[in-house]
């Protein structure tokens, strides 16, 4: 019997207690109140030429930017919102 691979998307994930986040999740757990992020790096600030925490989302971080180092996985809890990232998004928080 073939094992099922989990198939995980890139999203940030921001919370109760104004944690900023990305990393991969199971499409499944998105609508979930606390869920795993795997790769996660925690956005500590971000500068006004993003566009606001859902330019982090669209665009990624830039180099005014101050991003937490990757954690291999992250249990969050009290999520308030899961925003689908773009490529670029991704290409940028992986460089950060």
């Amino acid at each position: 019997m073939a094992t099922k691979k989990v198939v995980r998307v890139p999203v940030l994930v921001t919370t109760q207690y104004r944690g900023v986040f990305f990393g991969f999740v199971d499409p499944v757990e998105k609508a979930n109140k606390s869920l795993t992020l795997t790769d996660c790096r925690c956005c500590i600030s971000w500068a006004a030429s993003v566009g606001g925490f859902l330019g982090l989302a669209a665009v990624g971080p830039n180099r005014d930017c101050k991003i937490g180092t990757q954690a291999p996985s992250v249990l969050l809890h009290d999520i308030t919102s899961v925003t689908d990232c773009t490529e670029a998004a991704v290409e940028a928080w992986t460089k950060a």
